[in-house]
């Protein structure tokens, strides 16, 4: 819990008497590799503190190919955050890429304290905001910087991962083939 505590209050300081109220709401939970957080179809009820291990969010479309769109790793929120707040079925699929540790709340109960805890309130739009961003940025570096680019980006902010999850897991997140990735790291490997 302590994790959670820190990355709450590095986005948003809450009040001791909230913590305590929202502390309550998590839960331990495990996923081993392969399974699923939340798939495509379901109605999301719940999100989650991923506390150790690799998540990727992805879709699938009706031919069964699969576009990576984000990898989470230990100390971030996990959810289908559209379907959270819309309670329409989610279009999203969260799988864990390694054995992964969480901390499960139930996004109802902690909806239903925002009236009471103004700064619960705050923190939460400060999330949302940060995904907000998170997600223009992505969408900016697929439709306008190269590959390579887009892979350097991605060493920079996730530079443990490549020992962590198979290449055509990250081929996908860049928007590119499994050959391409190699093609990419053999000419920097060059450089």
């Amino acid at each position: 819990m302590k994790d959670l505590y820190n990355f709450l209050n590095t986005i948003s300081p809450i009040q001791e008497n909230t913590w305590n109220e929202v502390k309550k709401l998590f839960t331990e939970h495990s996923l081993k590799k392969g399974e699923y957080f939340l798939q495509e179809g379901e109605v999301a009820k719940n999100f989650g503190f991923l506390k150790q291990g690799v998540v990727r969010a992805f879709y699938r479309n009706n031919e069964g190919v699969e576009y990576n769109k984000h990898f989470f790793t230990k100390n971030n929120m996990i959810g289908g955050y559209s379907s959270l707040v819309t309670q329409l079925p989610n279009t999203i699929n969260q799988q864990a890429l390694t054995d992964c540790d969480l901390l499960i709340g139930n996004y109802k109960k902690l909806t239903d304290l925002l009236d009471i805890h103004q700064d619960l309130e705050r923190l939460l739009r400060k999330i949302a905001e940060h995904y907000f961003v998170d997600k223009e940025k992505r969408e900016v570096e697929i439709v306008l910087l190269e590959a390579n680019k887009r892979y350097a980006i991605f060493q920079r902010e996730h530079p443990q991962l490549e020992q962590l999850i198979p290449q055509y897991h990250i081929a996908s997140y860049l928007g590119i083939t499994p050959t391409q990735l190699s093609r990419i790291r053999a000419k920097n490997s060059k450089s």
